[in-house]
């Protein structure tokens, strides 16, 4: 998959867990998760639970402790994908 086609599927995920001050449209590959989106702890779990569902990969602890921006966030998937 290209970074393009992870985007186009990663956003409604992420979407789904924004709180109400944030803009959807203001989502980039370099939006932080947690301090830009405000997405909180726990529902970065959940994040990661659906991307985990939603691409067949499966986040090991470290993968979370790099996981900070919507890159990131791709780039793992990628990783996962290609091994």
């Amino acid at each position: 998959m290209t970074n393009k086609e992870i985007f186009e599927q990663l956003l409604p995920i992420v979407k789904t867990y924004l709180p109400d001050d944030v803009d959807a449209t203001q989502i980039n590959l370099d939006s932080d998760l947690t301090k830009e989106l405000n997405i909180n702890s726990a529902h970065l779990v959940d994040v990661v639970l659906d991307v985990e569902d939603a691409f067949d990969v499966e986040f090991t602890n470290e993968d979370m402790e790099q996981l900070r921006t919507i890159n990131d966030t791709i780039a793992i998937i990628q990783k996962k994908q290609n091994t």
